[in-house]
């Protein structure tokens, strides 16, 4: 089987951590050159976009766009995971209204700052902050600022809250959990959580291992599989002539004549029989394009 080059919308499914899909994949498709686009807990389900080849170099591009999560909020039950999953520290009584508890998520939208959970893949002073807290150990975290783009409230059955999320990288849901129960007076943690986007990456295009395997049986992948530059589509598109194309196989910088237009920002080429060589973004300094990343 040839190497891929491209992107899989995966559907990780409970159990699996990042890594085992990762590793799982490997086997399927039999080559190594593959990385995920963003750590999703083991019980977490949902949207996990996986590079392949040449894609790899858009692992980190992918992990900073915009993500979507359908996740349940338990009211009323405080854990030291922030999930289901930890220790119970706390329960209450659920007192509040579903007014009141409406009110208090929408004021959760907008840009603010977080403190990341213990039970999480940071790294403090070269240690996970998940392998400190299951030693017992606590150490103070650094608030980092995320932006919760939008919250829609699906459906209220106390304790139970369903919410859909629409935020930043770097955003926990299992916190924002913690952070509306705390808010409310009750306390409150993540029942269950389905991530249904990673930029243009969505939960109806996703495909399970299985369903992967089967289509690698039956010579289906490239059915499946991104072309590297589908995370660009946004981009405009310039078809270089021969000239120009030596010059970015050499990462050499481009003047506007040699694009043919002129273009602010950055943009997509392709060689004159179709491949996607690189992205180029204009600097006004230079006068010229230059390299931001290259897909050779």
């Amino acid at each position: 089987m040839n190497l891929i080059d491209g992107i899989i919308n995966v559907y990780k499914e409970r159990g699996y951590t990042s890594h085992d899909v990762v590793a799982k994949l490997r086997g399927i498709l039999r080559q190594k050159k593959i990385g995920h686009t963003g750590t999703l807990d083991p019980e977490a389900q949902g949207v996990l976009p996986v590079c392949l080849g040449k894609a790899t170099k858009v692992c980190d591009l992918l992990t900073d766009k915009t993500k979507e999560y359908r996740a349940v909020l338990m009211l009323g039950l405080v854990t030291d995971t922030q999930d289901m999953t930890g220790n119970v520290l706390a329960e209450a009584d659920v007192e509040c209204t579903e007014d009141q508890v409406r009110t208090c998520i929408m004021q959760f939208v907008g840009e603010q700052d977080q403190i990341p959970p213990m039970y999480s893949a940071l790294k403090v002073n070269g240690k996970k902050l998940y392998e400190l807290a299951r030693q017992g150990i606590e150490v103070e975290r650094t608030p980092r600022q995320i932006v919760i783009e939008k919250i829609t409230i699906e459906k209220i059955e106390l304790p139970e809250v369903t919410i859909s999320v629409t935020c930043s990288k770097g955003t926990y849901i299992r916190t924002l959990c913690h952070d509306i129960g705390e808010a409310l007076g009750c306390g409150g943690c993540m029942k269950s959580l389905l991530r249904t986007r990673v930029g243009t990456f969505t939960l109806d295009q996703s495909f399970t291992l299985a369903e992967i395997e089967r289509c690698r049986d039956e010579e289906k992948l490239s059915e499946i599989v991104y072309g590297t530059d589908s995370v660009f589509l946004g981009l405009p598109e310039v078809i270089l002539s021969e000239q120009a194309e030596r010059l970015v196989r050499n990462g050499n910088p481009l003047t506007a004549n040699m694009m043919k237009k002129n273009i602010d920002g950055q943009v997509r080429l392709y060689s004159t029989g179709g491949e996607f060589l690189a992205i180029y973004e204009w600097s006004a300094k230079r006068d010229s394009y230059k390299a931001v990343k290259m897909f050779l």
